[in-house]
This record gives C-alpha cells, structure tokens and sequence, in this order.
C-alpha cells in the first residue's frame, strides 16, 4: 500500500528535507528540525500525493489514507498522553497546509481542533483558565466555520464587535470566559443558519473535515491567483500537517511571534522579528492586535516602555537565538520561523526560507559566503533572478504608497512591464512629450493607447510609460525594458482620447498635464506625483554619479554577478539599437549584442523622410537615391555601436516590420507628410492604401521585403561593412553578424545570403580591409523549424526570434492578447503568459527540434535566443538545457540573466548527481 502519511515526534521523524515535493515545505521541515533535536510538537503529515489523488478522483481519498491516518492519531494520542474527546485530557490538533513552493497565507488553516462542548470543559478544568478554554473553542469554531464550513470570516466578526461595543471594550482580551461561552453558541446558531447543517462535536469527523477543506483550498482564488503571479505549477497540490496543540495564551508566561534570523528588508545580520504575549499565532499576523518588538534595541512602546521578548523572557531570547543560528547553518539560508511558548517552554512551529527584499537577497548571499556558512554556488541559488531588477529600478518610498493607497489615489491597474517607478505630468503624444522635457524642463509620463515606432523620441524622453493596450511583449514593453523605464501597458480599464486631451478611468477624468504616478513593478497607476529613489548600482555604473566605494548594495551586486560568472558556460548578450544602449549593456556585463532592430534607426526626423521618400519612389533607381542618403547615417550608427562593444560580436538585423509603419496614419498627418516631400496628399494616400494588409504581421515584410526590393537589403549591408572596414583600418577588433530576419524557406535565405556577400566583398575589396563576419537567420516562423536541417547547410548562426514564434505558433496577436489572456490564466487554460516565459511544451518543442536539425547539418551552428524570453529565468533555464550558446535581452535584464545562466548551470550539475533518495 502506498505510503501517505510520514510522522515525526520525540526527536525522531519518518521524513525529512529531501521530500519537500511530498511533504510540502513545512512537513518537510518539521521532520528536518524534529531530526535536529529541537522542540517540535509532534504530529504527522499528510502527502501532497494524497492532495493529488484526492482532487484528481473529485473529491475521494485514496484508498488507504483512512487507515494511516487513524494509525498516526493513535500513535500521536500515545506520545502526547492525550485522547481526542477525552474526558481527562482532550488532545488538540492544529490542521495546516504546506505546499513544496511557499504560499504564505494562501490555503487554509485550522487550530484547536478537538473542541466541542463537552472538552471545553475538561480542558478549563485542566488548565485552570476557563477564559482561556473559551477563547480557544470561539477561536476553533470560527475557523472551521469558515475554512471547512464557507461561512464567510465577516459573520463571526460583525458578532464579536457588536459583543463588544455592547460590553463596552475596545479588545478580544477584554471578553470574559463567560462572553466567549455566549458566543460559541451564537456562532453554532449562525453556522446552522448559514450553512444548512449543525456544527461537527466529534473530533474524527471535524478532523477529516478540516483535511479534506485543506485539500480543496489548493484550488481557492487566491491560492490560484498566487501561483499564477509566481509561476507555480498547479498540478504540485498541498500536504496537510496534524500537530498537536501547543498554546501561547495561557497565561502571561505564555506568548506566540514570527521572526526571521536576518532582517528581510535590508539584509543585516541581526534577529529580528514580533511576538505577542497570550495569544495565539493568528493574533501576530492579523492586525488586531499590535505585535511587540522581538529584542531591546528595536522599537518601544507609546510611552517609551520596553516590551521586547529580550527583557520578558530573556532565557527563551537566547534559546531562539541559538535556533536561529542553527538553522541558519542547517538550511544554508535566511530563515522565517514561528515559535509559541507555553508556560515557559519553547516550542518550534515553522522554519522556511524567509521572504526578502531583492537588496536583502543579494546582501544575504553575498555575506553569507563571507562569513563561511554557504560557498558561491549556494548564494546563487538562495538570489531569484528577478529580485535583481529591483536594485536596479527607481522606486517609491513604501510611505508615500501606503499613503496613496489609503487616499484611494489608486485609479487603475495594468500589466507591470518595465522596471521601477516613476512621476510626471501626463502627455498624451510623443511631439507633446519632447516638447514640455526640451522646452519647458518638465518630467512626463506617456499615455498612449498602444506605441508604435514613430513614438520612440517621446518615450525616450518621458520617465515612464502608460498604453491602455499591449501585452508584456508589445511595443511600449520592449522599448522601456530595453531603457529602464517604468512602464505599465494593457490598462484597459483607461480610454485615452487624444481629441480631448483626456484619460478617463472610470468615473474619474485626467487631463493632459495632471501629474499621473505609474509602477512598473506592480502595475499601478496612482493619481498624483510620487517621489522616487534612484538605484544605487544604477548611478554606479551608468551614470558615476556615485563611486563604487561608497554604495554597500554595489558592492554586493558585482560580487554576486561577479561569482555568475564562473559558472554559466551560457552567454548573455543585449537587444540594443544604439550606443547608449550598448553602453548599459556592457557596463551591465551583456557579452555582445543578440539583436540590433536596424529599423529602430529610421525614425528619427531626417531618415524617415528618406525612408518615406523610397517608398514613394516609383522604381529601383529613384529608391536606391533615397536610401543613398540614409547610407551615411546608418554607416555612423553601427560604427558607433561596433566602438562600444569593440571585440564582442554584434548581431545587426536587417529591415524587418513592412513599410507601412513608416507612414503617417492620421489625415492630419499625412497632410504634413505630403507637405514635407512634395507630393499630393492624394498619391500619398493612394500609396498608403496600397501598402494596407489584412495581417501586417504576416506580410510583406522581413526578407520578403529584402527579396522585392534588394536595394535595401544592399544599403545596409554596406553601411555595416563600411563601417566595419573602418574600424578594422584603426586596429579596432570588430565582429559583425548579419541577421536575415522572417525566413521560412532554405531558398529565401540562400538568395538573401548570396546579396549579403556580394556587397560585403565589394566593400572589402574596396577599403583592402578583411573582416571576418557570419550572416544567419532569425528563426521565428514554425516552418523554419520544420525545415531548419536544410537552413543550416547555408546559415553559420541561428537566433530564435521567440515573440514572432510565440505569436505565431499559437496563433495569438501579442498586441492584442490582453483581451482574452487574463482570462485563460485565470481559468489555468494556459500555466503562464507565453510571451513572458517561453510555452516549453509547445513553442519550446520548436525550438528543440530546430536545434536538433540546425546542427545535425552543421555542428558548429552558433545558436542564440533573441526574443525577450532571453531575460526570463525560467527560459533561460530552458535554453541552457537545449545547449544554446546564448540568450540576448534587454540591457536592464542583463544581470537577471546572467544569474539564471549561472543557476541552470549549478542546477544541471547537481541534478547530474546520483540521488540517495528513494522516496517517491
């Protein structure tokens, strides 16, 4: 029979560390500490196997958890010298969730398990506190009311305030024994009335109440809601832990806290942490009741008093450091633990890896392997990838957040997609955005419906970014990505009307130049202007407006980053289109550029009038005389950027997004356009009309255009290998790849690639300078990796375009996908945002099989992600798993992926290793 319930008790547990997938994280642990010899209160734990047979037949549990768990209450009720429903000494059981992922708050619990109307007395007798037996029966039918019952937690709350407003007292320790007993039964009232059934007295069935209720509140909103953010697989299911009752309200020399072994906002190494005298864990964490400082140097009283555990209970202070330390040492990491003291005693409840700030995790680490207690593979792992981005991020005060929230200033809620957190006055154009920064000096924020190309000097200037359309892969998202700045899109509960000059969010009307505060890291959008900090690695390293020997936080960032270095064999190169961006992305440690997006040139005022000029122009001569005049800039562009990264490859791809996006779209636009080059509003319009597709993203673009019209394809091969000519003539070490982007068929790059070398030999012929170069392709059509064997027999590198693959692959418009992707994450149709993490079951499946084939052509086919999957710690995990030779993101995501290439490689290794445990 299948083994699902493991018990630990009296220094000895049947698990232990190594089974968090089954146990959960906090079974796991309480058998880890029971095996450590500290003092655990015993119990057992019911597996997260059970959960899964349990939710996956609807509702039945599998065949022999009755018996087992019968066998560990027997065995629990001989070690504790207590009988549930005894008539001497009731036993109390606490029921309690424990995922393997840490969910904090997220399923259900249910203490003093074992009450009825009968035990509350023998248990008032026993412990000579009849205030104190009630309390814990109101406390018990509560929470079962509510957990296993559905009674919502408002019900039994409402009761209790009118209670004591009617006795006139302003806290639950203020209520008699009596009040207590008065309200159980009040509380048995409602339950009945609420839920159609009387309230359990028999301790079996209240027990199995409560595991099924814990089984099933797997799949409550919030829990859902919670894995969705954190990307938790939802198939895992929760372990239920039965542990009998310890109480810390008592008496006064009884008390319940939560504390950390290191401060979890900033990192320091000290214990810090809360705790409360009589009372139970609940009260810690639930507000009603205002927690005391754990030590004597923290915080005191309103009247100066000392209440700190320190000076209370000094021996127990000691005895929690000393645990402290230990299981600092044993779990290699920064713990949260909960205690309760009973009469004096200390009792263990919980250790897991504590919560922390991203400055705390990266100085937590760091520290750590200073002071000997873990070696640099382990800070890796014990640093998330993503909480670096917070070290890199302006970012609000926490009080003036907590005070705009409590003001209702919180007008609307988007998809947070790019770093940090900015203030400005609200700009609804990006003509209108360079002019209140250049002209009048003022900070703005951009509010667009959706960005497109055309807006990129608006949104270079602006400090943060708002679209009330776009997904995490849109426009708007690349772009702040790529330069830092706070950006949230798809806030489609805002209607941007750029006639009016208004945002209206629900009842409430912005105009153009309130002042309008975003965060990128959470998706608000505040009313008002909000102070921001900026990052201390950031004004290290980009601007040097601070020395590196005067910020700690530096410090710890380069070390961290420094150790990611000597582990990850995947490279880590930047999406940049200009040498502000190169710049960041090299200081930042990118090993070259993965994707330079050449159309990303056009756009400034000069070159999109050459570019709409070829466009208009009627045959290839008159287009080729445009594009001579673009020559030069772009010539400067890739030299400028080939400087910046001088012995590191850069990938340049040519023209990619089909002509239409160069032109105007609004009449009034094309008024001025037409104006600007000379030709009837009529012709241009004709000539816009004529560029229309049904679907642009599947048109005529990316080598079909250079297949039609060669001649800018050739232009801009020659501005690379001029450029590069150049810098080899100074002794400058230079390492161009040039990318032929949208190919679906061998032959479409064959012919583009013959063009290529074409023009590069005639430049090199013409300076006498010799470059070595490699031209490939971006794979980002599923019939490219269908078909990638014979690709590869021409192509020398291949990077996946993972967005355009993604979008095509399932079929979705990524610019688009905002008004139905909540909802199939909600409904769990799809685990994660594809265009966030890479979809590995489906469009990673592509991509494994194009690296299969690519190479079985060529082995030596350079192989490089270019999407921005390259900046996601779980693709990048993937990648390296693939045996990529690089992932290429943003410049601000650089670090992040460089610490999730370091983390897959140490991972790989140790789950290379052979495995001591046996445990299914």
């Amino acid at each position: 029979m299948k083994k699902y319930v493991y018990f630990f008790g009296e220094g000895r547990a049947e698990g232990n560390a190594a089974m968090r997938q089954e146990l959960g994280g906090k079974g796991a642990n309480l058998a880890e500490m029971t095996n450590m010899g500290l003092p655990i209160p015993p119990g057992f734990t019911i597996s997260a196997g059970a959960c899964r047979r349990f939710l996956a037949s609807e509702g039945r549990f599998p065949e022999g958890l009755n018996e087992q768990v019968e066998e560990a209450v027997h065995r629990l009720e001989e070690v504790t010298g207590k009988r549930f429903g005894s008539d001497d000494t009731p036993l109390l059981v606490s029921v309690r969730s424990g995922a393997a992922v840490s969910m904090p708050g997220m399923m259900d619990t249910v203490l003093n398990l074992g009450l009825n109307d009968h035990t509350v007395k023998v248990l008032a007798r026993a412990s000579g506190d009849e205030r104190f037996a009630r309390d814990c029966h109101r406390r018990f039918v509560q929470m079962y009311g509510n957990v296993v019952l559905g009674v919502p937690t408002e019900t039994f709350e409402d009761a209790i305030d009118a209670l004591k407003k009617k006795r006139g007292v302003r806290d639950d320790t203020e209520l008699t024994g009596e009040d207590w007993a008065g309200l159980v039964g009040l509380f048995h009232d409602l339950v009945a009335g609420a839920a159609g059934r009387s309230f359990p007295e028999q301790p079996g069935e209240q027990l199995w109440g409560a595991i099924e209720a814990v089984f099933r509140s797997w799949h409550n909103k919030r829990a859902e809601s919670y894995r969705r953010i954190q990307g938790i697989p939802a198939a895992m299911g929760t372990a239920v832990n039965v542990q009998a009752m310890v109480f810390g309200n008592l008496g006064e020399d009884c008390a319940t806290g939560v504390a950390f072994t290191r401060d979890p906002a900033s990192g320091e190494r000290r214990f810090y942490g809360e705790w409360l005298p009589n009372a139970q864990g609940e009260d810690v964490v639930a507000g009603n009741r205002t927690p005391r400082p754990i030590n004597r140097s923290d915080e005191r009283g309103p009247g100066g008093e000392d209440l700190s555990l320190e000076s209370a209970m000094p021996d127990i202070h000691v005895q929690l450091l000393d645990i402290a330390r230990r299981l600092e040492e044993h779990y290699r990491d920064m713990q949260d633990i909960e205690f309760t003291i009973e009469h004096g005693t200390l009792y263990m409840l919980q250790t897991r890896s504590g919560k922390r700030t991203g400055l705390a995790a990266v100085r937590i680490a760091v520290e750590m392997v200073e002071e000997n207690l873990i070696d640099k593979q382990q800070a890796l792992l014990n640093v998330e990838p993503d909480q670096l981005v917070q070290l890199l991020a302006p970012v609000f005060p926490p009080e003036a957040k907590s005070r705009a929230l409590a003001e209702g200033r919180v007008v609307a809620r988007g998809l947070p997609a790019g770093p940090g957190a900015a203030s400005g006055r609200v700009v609804l154009s990006a003509e209108k955005a360079v002019d209140m920064v250049r002209n009048k000096g003022q900070k703005v924020v951009l509010v667009r419906t959706e960005t497109s190309p055309e807006d990129i000097e608006g949104m270079e200037v602006a400090e943060g970014i708002l679209t009330a359309r776009g997904g995490m892969t849109s426009h708007a998202a690349v772009v702040a990505r790529g330069r830092g700045k706070s950006c949230v899109v798809g806030c489609s509960s805002l209607v941007v009307d750029p006639l009016t000059k208004e945002i209206r969010a629900g009842e409430r009307v912005i105009r153009q130049g309130d002042w309008l505060s975003i965060d990128g890291a959470t998706g608000e959008v505040i009313l008002g202007e909000l102070p921001t900090h900026p990052s201390e690695v950031v004004r290290v390293l980009v601007d040097g407006s601070l020395p590196a020997d005067e910020s700690p936080l530096y410090r710890v960032f380069s070390r961290l980053l420094g150790w990611a270095g000597e582990f990850k064999p995947l490279g880590v190169r930047a999406n940049a289109d200009e040498p502000g961006d190169a710049r960041v992305a090299r200081l930042f440690g990118a090993e070259g550029i993965g994707l330079c997006r050449t159309e990303h040139m056009f756009f400034e005022a000069e070159r999109i009038r050459a570019v709409r000029a070829m466009i208009l122009a009627g045959d290839t001569d008159s287009r080729r005389l445009a594009l001579e005049k673009i020559l030069p800039l772009q010539r400067e562009d890739f030299e400028a950027i080939f400087r910046t990264m001088e012995g590191l490859p850069v990938t340049i791809r040519l023209l990619d997004p089909p002509l239409h996006e160069f032109l105007p779209g609004e009449r009034s636009e094309i008024e001025v356009v037409a104006r600007d080059l000379g030709v009837t509003v009529a012709r241009l319009g004709e000539k816009i009309e004529s560029l229309r597709e049904l679907n642009p993203m599947l048109g005529h673009r990316g080598c079909r255009l250079g297949i039609s019209y060669p001649e800018i394809y050739e232009i801009q091969v020659q501005a690379i290998f001029e450029a590069a000519c150049r810098l080899k003539q100074d002794r400058i070490d230079i390492l161009p790849e040039v990318m032929i982007p949208l190919v679906g068929s061998a032959e479409e790059f064959r012919r583009t690639r013959r063009s290529v070398i074409a023009v590069a030999d005639q430049v090199m012929e013409r300076t006498g300078q010799r470059v070595d170069y490699l031209v490939g392709t971006m794979i980002e059509v599923p019939r490219a990796c269908l078909v990638a064997g014979e690709i590869a027999k021409e192509a020398q590198f291949f990077s996946f375009g993972t967005n355009d693959l993604t979008q095509m692959g399932f079929g979705f418009s990524r610019d688009d996908v905002g008004s139905f992707l909540p909802a199939y994450l909600e409904q769990g149709i799809l685990p994660s945002d594809p265009f966030q993490s890479l979809d590995q079951e489906g469009i990673g499946q592509l991509v494994r099989m194009a690296v299969r084939r690519g190479r079985r052509s060529r082995p030596d086919l350079k192989l490089g992600i270019c999407g921005e999957h390259g900046g996601d710690p779980a693709s990048v995990e993937f990648f390296h798993s693939l045996g990529l030779d690089y992932v290429s993101c943003s410049p601000y995501r650089v670090p992040v992926a460089r610490l999730a290439a370091a983390r897959a490689a140490i991972r790989s290794r140790v789950a290379a290793r052979p495995s001591r445990n046996t445990t299914d």
